[in-house]
């Protein structure tokens, strides 16, 4: 348990630095206008589409804020600032 206690802090912040990254919001805005082009090409409606794009990035943008909050708690415990 205490591996997993010292290690997995480490890990988050290796995927954070790499989701917050300038390469990673570019990699977020080409998967997201790919998302949107493949529902239009499959025949969605236009307006169907939009609406469906926004809740896909809206499920990235509340992933990113759950992942900042737990870094920023520590495991539980307030961020002293």
């Amino acid at each position: 348990m205490e591996a997993v206690s010292t290690q997995l802090p480490g890990m988050i912040k290796g995927i954070l630095d790499s989701f917050f990254s300038p390469e990673a919001a570019a990699n977020i805005a080409k998967a997201v206008a790919e998302f949107r082009k493949n529902l239009i090409e499959g025949g969605i409606p236009e307006d169907e589409a939009m609406s469906m794009t926004r809740e896909y990035l809206s499920t990235l943008t509340n992933w990113s804020k759950m992942m900042k909050e737990v870094r920023g708690s520590k495991w539980g415990h307030k961020k002293e600032e």
